[in-house]
């Protein structure tokens, strides 16, 4: 997939402004329907590292979403790798007053679509 350094930048920004919106649509919008995505709060929230599909992805970040009063995803960096078509976007969540570093790694499919996608997160503080 084709996606410039300016591109991969703009996306992110998007996405950022989605999370920060609460829209789920908007963001699973860029995300392909067989998507597998793993992350330390899935575990938490649905029992399981990975999330597979778009339908479970929805309803994993809609549950996550219900505990969160406040949330605020403030982009720090992007990094693309065209030949590997991984974008990682670098952040500062703070979900009900706790801060902390992540990075989310989501890998596009032949059509632009996220295919897979892992989170890490950083200490809280």
């Amino acid at each position: 997939m084709p996606m410039t350094s300016d591109e991969a930048q703009a996306f992110a920004v998007e996405w950022a402004a989605a999370w920060n919106e609460r829209d789920i649509e908007r963001v699973l919008a860029h995300f392909h329907a067989d998507v597998a995505f793993t992350s330390p709060t899935a575990l938490a929230v649905v029992g399981v590292p990975t999330v597979r599909g778009k339908s479970a992805l929805r309803d994993y970040w809609a549950r996550a979403l219900a505990s969160c009063q406040t949330l605020v995803f403030s982009l720090d960096r992007v990094v693309w790798d065209a030949e590997r078509a991984e974008l990682a976007i670098v952040y500062t969540s703070e979900i009900n007053g706790n801060r902390r570093r992540v990075s989310e790694n989501l890998t596009f499919d032949a059509a632009g679509l996220v295919a897979r996608a892992e989170v890490f997160h950083g200490v809280s503080g």
